[in-house]
């Protein structure tokens, strides 16, 4: 079975024949009783003698629509009371940026490694922090004080392409014009650890010398760099369809749905704050 680079769908418990809890070999069936009653293991794969489990639905896409709306209309109300907020008194953009990127990471760590995708209140904690983060950024983004350009028509613009983009690639994913394969996702992942590598190595030498490989300086090569980005974080969508894909099939728990919405979640946001690193250096030119 093909895995995603997105840790929050890499990390789901698996099992042979499916993902733990969510199906065997008959895609979720369980063993029958003395008396040829069906009896089903619990979530987690974990079963206790002489105690039946309570049923379940089988995750849908209906679930996924459904939870990923409320998770991005939780990132949407935090990120718009955070730039109200910050846009009234500036000084407030630093810290919020801080504390919203730290816990909402911390969030996503506990989330993807500790395997509690599925719990919603830690998605939707990670949505509030998340849409703190993204507001005060975004104003930090297009403010001239910040250093920014453009204005809150630049957020309009990033939000529009990033909903494009995500719209998009669903349509590819659908007619099947680019197949998940696991070439393709072993490309993927090593597109991934590059681009991260890229990223921390032009951090730390910008410690060293002004702008560092000049790869978020603003200038040709960071435009390169921040289509190349953009590609990839488009092109991880697919990766996210598909392991969403893979769920359903297998019969995954109704509540799966939340580990779903947190990983588009994540993609998303990372495509946004590129898109929108992107206009701002073609406003600056």
């Amino acid at each position: 079975m093909r895995t995603t680079s997105n840790p929050i769908f890499k990390n789901l418990p698996k099992q042979q024949g499916g993902y733990a809890g969510f199906g065997s070999a008959a895609a979720g069936a369980g063993q029958f009783d003395s008396r040829g009653q069906q009896q089903y293991p619990p979530y987690g794969g974990y079963q206790q003698p002489y105690q039946a489990a309570p049923a379940t639905r089988p995750m849908t896409i209906d679930d996924v629509v459904t939870k990923t709306g409320i998770t991005l209309g939780v990132v949407t109300v935090a990120a718009v009371i955070s730039y109200g907020l910050t846009s009234a008194n500036h000084a407030l953009a630093p810290m919020f940026v801080a504390v919203g990127g730290l816990v909402a990471f911390v969030l996503v760590m506990i989330a993807s490694f500790g395997r509690k995708q599925d719990n919603p209140a830690i998605v939707l904690s990670y949505a509030a922090f998340e849409g703190l983060f993204l507001g005060a950024l975004s104003f930090m983004f297009t403010n001239v004080r910040f250093g920014g350009v453009g204005g809150s028509g630049l957020i309009a613009q990033a939000v529009l392409g990033t909903f494009g983009v995500f719209i998009g690639m669903l349509v590819v994913y659908k007619t099947g014009a680019i197949r998940v394969t696991p070439r393709f996702t072993r490309m993927m992942a090593g597109a991934m650890i590059g681009v991260l590598v890229l990223m921390l190595g032009n951090l730390i030498a910008a410690f060293f010398t002004p702008g560092g490989f000049g790869l978020r300086s603003g200038g040709a090569l960071s435009i390169v760099f921040s289509l190349v980005v953009i590609a990839i974080a488009a092109f991880s969508f697919l990766l996210d369809f598909d392991a969403a894909d893979q769920l359903i099939r297998a019969q995954a728990p109704e509540k799966a749905a939340w580990g779903v919405a947190l990983g588009l979640t994540v993609t998303l946001v990372w495509l946004y704050l590129e898109i929108l690193r992107l206009l701002s250096y073609l406003q600056n030119d």
